[in-house]
């Protein structure tokens, strides 16, 4: 992308979970083109990027405390003066089967807590930075946000029954903000990536407790990822190419796209 076409110079990017997967990708196309990058996560330590033109600051945040969230944004404004765009990403999935018939209550079995974990991270963290920053976009009377949403929370998916609804969830409150801050100035906007390269979050603990509420073996979990069947492009997606949607939707070049959540999954479907 031309950095002049996007006009993205100079801006002050907050991306929340930054440190690893989509986010970091993210982070890194905001640098890219300019930008002052914020990255909000809960690593222990800052992330490393390219070298690129922009500049990166790094605030370890739990995005489930309004004064962590509160203090983060107010670090922000004091480094850089304002904030232009959040990237609303910070996530965390934990598979669980509602009912394991062969395991009643067992460790892969749907409880309150992993319930409580998942909603807390996936919606009051989404709430929690969407309103600190939102406050600031509404009286300059222009501004992004971002959400970050997934292919399964428009069409469900087979053992993340809660991940799947806290991201239809956040499709919701996209509509929803966007009805409200779309009167002040602000954009509110979804992006839903569709099965993706893999990262660091893919973890044994994940594919293991994924395979199980399954029924399939981590191998076979595995080999499903490359034959992508379902997607008609062929192959998974990379993260690059969810980072340059977020970037794309950040500039005024989609200046009209407002209150939609823009699927990044090769077309992918269960039909």
């Amino acid at each position: 992308m031309n950095e002049s076409w996007l006009g993205l110079d100079g801006k002050t990017v907050i991306v929340t979970g930054g440190a690893s997967g989509i986010g970091k990708a993210a982070a890194q196309g905001f640098l890219n083109v300019g930008c002052n990058v914020v990255v909000s996560d809960m690593a222990p330590e800052a992330p490393v990027f390219e070298a690129a033109d922009g500049r990166f600051h790094y605030v370890k945040t739990d995005v489930t405390s309004a004064k962590d969230v509160d203090a983060m944004v107010k670090e922000v404004v004091d480094t850089y003066g304002t904030v232009d765009v959040l990237v609303n990403n910070a996530g965390i999935n934990i598979p669980r089967l509602l009912v394991d018939p062969n395991e009643p209550k067992g460790q892969y079995e749907l409880d309150e807590a992993v319930w409580d974990k998942v909603c807390s991270v996936n919606l009051k963290g989404v709430f929690f930075c969407a309103q600190a920053v939102g406050r600031i976009l509404v009286e300059k009377g222009e501004g992004v946000i971002i959400n970050m949403s997934s292919e399964s929370g428009l069409e469900g998916s087979e053992g993340q029954s809660v991940y799947a609804a806290t991201k239809n969830a956040v499709n919701s409150l996209t509509r929803s903000w966007a009805k409200e801050l779309g009167k002040q100035g602000v954009r509110v906007v979804g992006v839903a990536p569709g099965i993706m390269e893999a990262t660091g979050l893919r973890t044994l603990a994940y594919e293991s407790a994924l395979a199980y509420t399954r029924g399939i073996t981590v191998e076979d979990l595995r080999a499903g990822y490359s034959k992508t069947s379902t997607t008609p492009l062929g192959r998974s997606g990379k993260l690059s190419e969810v980072a340059d949607m977020c970037v794309y939707l950040a500039s005024q070049r989609s200046s009209y796209v407002h209150g939609v959540t823009i699927n990044v999954a090769g077309g992918k479907t269960r039909g």
